[in-house]
């Protein structure tokens, strides 16, 4: 009965070592922190039930580790989005507005935020604080998948996609429960 047992076990390990080595969310974290900086170009495209055709904006993007993003639109209007150092200012000069606040003080607006700050920093407790995270592919070509842990923010949105490349994101999709969504897709600045 021992010998059999141990059978077992020595059949079972090659494929646990496999399991153990195949590549996982930790791995494509661990990627994501070694960026410092990353700039690129962005095209995002809002599916609402309400409209015809999608609403389309563009522009760059711009990301320094840990935790500064910056988003400038500029089609169709101006417009900017920076986040640094968990103070969010959006700022819109065809509309005389700008509005900052701190995101920890708005948890579904801080859970947005984490999902685009924390996946490009490679922050995985900050991730794992607010969603469920589900990982396919391999390094050369990866989605990722966040659901929403908190009510509030379930309510606001269902899901959040994301698809990249090794340590490159290729896309942000949200997708709202009544199944509204936005696409932005990301291009990288080469030097």
């Amino acid at each position: 009965m021992m010998l059999r047992i141990i059978l077992i076990i020595l059949m079972c390990m090659p494929a646990l070592s496999r399991a153990e080595s195949a590549w996982n969310v930790r791995q494509l974290m661990r990627e994501m922190s070694q960026v410092s900086e990353s700039k690129g170009k962005f095209v995002e495209r809002k599916y609402m039930a309400v409209l015809n055709r999608p609403l389309e904006s563009s522009g760059t993007l711009l990301f320094r580790s840990p935790d500064y993003v910056e988003k400038h639109t500029l089609k169709p209007k101006i417009e900017s989005v920076v986040l640094d150092h968990g103070v969010l200012t959006v700022e819109s000069p065809a509309r005389n507005f700008k509005r900052t606040v701190v995101v920890q003080e708005y948890p579904a607006v801080w859970a947005l935020v984490e999902s685009i700050r924390a996946t490009l920093a490679g922050d995985l407790p900050s991730l794992t604080r607010f969603y469920k995270i589900e990982l396919e592919g391999e390094s050369a070509h990866w989605k990722m998948r966040l659901l929403p842990l908190d009510a509030k923010t379930s309510a606001a949105v269902r899901e959040i996609l994301i698809s990249g490349r090794g340590h490159r994101v290729d896309s942000f999709e949200t997708v709202e429960p009544n199944g509204d969504h936005a696409l932005m897709q990301v291009t990288e600045d080469t030097p």
